[in-house]
């Protein structure tokens, strides 16, 4: 979230607003919520609610497994008042050499040393040099605090800074794991002991896969925090920070609240009374719980839903952040990670439209608040799930918006609903001043207002009717068209007219018109208003006329079908179905034209069979018929779908050849001709041979005119017969 989301915030307002007319509410409802509540996130006005929240959540999650990693020495009120404060360097070397007898992984003191402290003596900087797995502490300069110098005499590669990172409720909710000063990278006290302890697991510090400007550490992948992630609005981002996913450590004894470490008396250690594995591979915290060194800290477990806030110490907050850093490079512990932005707006629109729908569906004052606190809950759970999961999902805003859209739909709800009471009495009286049956229904599909002519033409009363529906009066199959046709003015807002079939009280069946509209009134309340005419004596004249008009297009066709017909029997040949020597000349005559503008030739092929009389004479006019078909068949095969062949009679026939380039293919077509009539014919088991005489003529090689043309075709035709047969000669 930024400035520049909320200056887009508000031109959407307006947007919104001017789109109000064009309905929609739950959706208008919806987006102008979200919008006004990500406004109100985006200024920071919800972040110490969002913060509070995640503080409950924290206190709500179950214990986990006791942390067996650490232990503090605590350094305890009784003990100050024994040595004083501060406390000698003697003291401080004993307890860190009977430490390190019993070699912990690494030790951590948690008390500023910068300044010796008297009798001055080499005892202390000593065991620093010998405890390379020692680290300590300093404080680096920032706008509140001033700087504090590391122990005097330690190593600076084992000093680690012990900032804090502070929210506006003084609560500790980051922690931060590197800071540059001057250009000079700086690790946290925490991150120290942590790699220390993980160094011996051989796991170190990398630059992770997925973003090298994050830090991965062994299965767990750091990601930087952001200055408006989550809840926060403009939050100080400097150096390397991360959102701290308290561990919730069961105790392992009788302890405090907060007491989830194990813990041990500095006094304890230097009188030997530690048991050796509560050092032993341990990280070990040395640190102050006195309240009177008031370094105490609060956090998230620091709240409370009735009651003060408890502190914690400052030790404490450190093994905090030490065993978050461990448990997720070793098993995977969730970091608390946050949406982008354009996630956490899209989760809030999606809440404000339940709260709108929600209420806008059920109308029902119980039944809206039941389902209204169902929907905070399950709101609640998910963010609480998502939460255990090492998700920060935004809660507040989310319920903010739900709610608003509830409460924005309710009271629009209210409005709307008188209003429609309002509408309602006016449209009565406007209706029952008209003649024609009128309906009036709600989006619901149920008639609300009715005239008495409406009453008069169903056969049912008024009181019968309202808030019923056609399916309570109507069959089916009309009832459906009625719905169907209400959902298409619903949907368009058009005006529409229909011609539909109406089934009255008594039963009998009516033609009906009905134009049906849609009006709105001042609340936005959509009335969907019909007007009936009963057109059923037109309907059957127009009957009448449409079967008048359907015989009289009968008989045209039949008419139509004769022409065809007797055109048909005119110019076919009944037996073969060719063309008939009247279609011959006058296709020849009209292609002889064609060919004459064009320029082409165009060839006549006259074709008698040969033997023909015999096949009649011995086996039958029937057999002799069905060789006449095969010999059709065979000749529109041989032919071009632009040539014509035809019947003369007998065994004559004709063939036309257009547009042909040459005289060669004539003689191609009748060799073609030749080949395909030759062979053999079997007809009811008798094989049958034939052969065929071909004369030829070409225009307008022989002739001009189509008498001559199938003249001289013809005589060519006796001359082929004459040398022998099955052959063809030019004219």
């Amino acid at each position: 979230m930024n400035q520049q989301l909320g200056k887009h915030c508000v031109k959407l307002i307006f947007g919104l607003k001017q789109s109000l007319r064009q309905g929609h509410r739950e959706l208008i409802t919806a987006a102008t919520v979200a919008v006004c509540v990500l406004l109100l996130h985006s200024i920071g006005l919800l972040q110490s609610l969002e913060l509070a929240a995640l503080d409950q959540f924290f206190r709500l999650r179950p214990y986990e497994s006791p942390e067996e990693r650490i232990t503090i020495v605590v350094i305890d009120e009784a003990y100050l008042n024994e040595v004083g404060w501060p406390i000698p360097d003697t003291n401080i070397a004993q307890l860190l050499q009977k430490l390190n007898v019993h070699k912990p992984r690494a030790i951590g003191l948690d008390i500023y040393r910068n300044l010796p402290v008297k009798p001055v003596n080499q005892e202390l900087p000593n065991a620093y040099k010998s405890m390379p797995n020692l680290i300590g502490i300093e404080q680096l300069a920032n706008d509140k605090n001033v700087s504090v110098l590391p122990p005097l005499g330690l190593n600076q590669n084992q000093v680690g800074f012990n900032n804090v990172l502070l929210d506006s409720d003084v609560k500790v909710r980051r922690s931060l794991l590197y800071w540059h000063v001057d250009n000079q990278a700086h690790e946290s006290f925490a991150l120290k002991l942590a790699l220390l302890y993980l160094k011996s697991e051989n796991i170190t510090p990398s630059k992770a896969k997925s973003n090298p400007e994050y830090l991965q550490l062994g299965k767990a992948v750091f990601t930087r925090f952001q200055t408006n992630d989550g809840a926060y609005v403009r939050a100080n981002d400097k150096g390397y920070q991360i959102l701290t996913n308290f561990p919730k450590p069961k105790c392992q004894s009788s302890c405090g609240e907060f007491d989830s470490f194990r813990q041990v008396s500095m006094k304890d250690v230097l009188a030997d009374k530690v048991e050796e594995n509560l050092i032993k591979d341990r990280i070990i915290l040395i640190g102050s719980t006195a309240s009177s060194l008031q370094d105490f800290v609060f956090i998230p477990y620091s709240s409370s839903l009735m009651g003060t806030a408890k502190s914690i110490p400052g030790i404490q907050l450190q093994a905090y952040f030490i065993s978050e850093l461990i448990s997720a490079a070793l098993q995977g512990r969730p970091l608390l990670k946050v949406w982008p932005d354009l996630v956490e707006c899209l989760w809030i629109f999606i809440w404000s439209y339940l709260g709108a729908v929600t209420t806008w569906r059920i109308r029902h004052a119980t039944r809206s608040l039941l389902s209204i606190l169902v929907s905070c809950f399950i709101l609640t759970l998910s963010a609480y799930l998502a939460f255990l999961y090492g998700w920060w999902i935004p809660i507040i805003p989310s319920l903010f918006s739900f709610g608003s859209s509830a409460i924005w739909m309710t009271s629009n709800i209210a409005h709307m609903q008188e209003e429609w009471k309002r509408s309602k009495e006016f449209l009565y009286h406007v209706i029952n001043t008209i003649s024609d049956p009128i309906f009036v229904k709600n989006e619901q599909h149920k008639w609300i207002v009715l005239n008495e002519a409406y009453c008069r033409f169903i056969g049912y009363p008024n009181k019968l009717l309202i808030e019923k529906s056609d399916y309570d009066f109507f069959p089916k199959h009309e009832a459906d068209v009625f719905r169907e046709q209400d959902d298409l003015v619903f949907q368009t807002q058009q005006p529409q007219e229909h011609e539909e079939e109406f089934t009255n009280a008594d039963g009998q069946t009516h033609q009906i018109a009905t134009k049906r509209s849609l009006h709105k009134d001042a609340a936005g309340n959509l009335f969907l208003v019909g007007v009936i005419r009963d057109i059923t004596q037109r309907k059957l004249m127009e009957e009448h006329l449409k079967r008048t008009a359907d015989e009289l297009s009968r008989s045209n066709d039949e008419l139509k079908l004769n022409e065809h017909s007797l055109r048909y029997l005119a110019y076919h040949d009944p037996l073969t179905g060719l063309s008939n020597r009247k279609f011959f000349a006058e296709q020849l005559y009209e292609l002889l034209h064609g060919a004459q503008h064009d320029n082409l030739l165009l060839g006549v092929l006259f074709i008698d069979l040969d033997g023909f009389k015999q096949v009649n004479d011995t086996l039958g006019h029937e057999t002799g018929d069905r060789l006449l078909m095969t010999i059709a068949e065979r000749l529109s095969n041989s032919l071009r779908a632009s040539d014509t062949v035809s019947r003369l009679g007998g065994d004559e026939f004709t063939v036309i050849l257009r547009a042909i380039p040459n005289v060669q293919i004539a003689a191609k077509v009748a060799e073609k001709i030749l080949s395909s009539i030759i062979k053999p014919i079997v007809v009811d088991g008798d094989t049958i041979r034939v052969s065929a005489s071909i004369g030829i003529s070409v225009y307008p090689y022989n002739s001009q005119d189509s008498e001559t043309l199938i003249k001289q075709a013809d005589a060519a035709m006796y001359r082929a017969k004459r040398l022998g047969k099955n052959r063809y000669e030019f004219a």
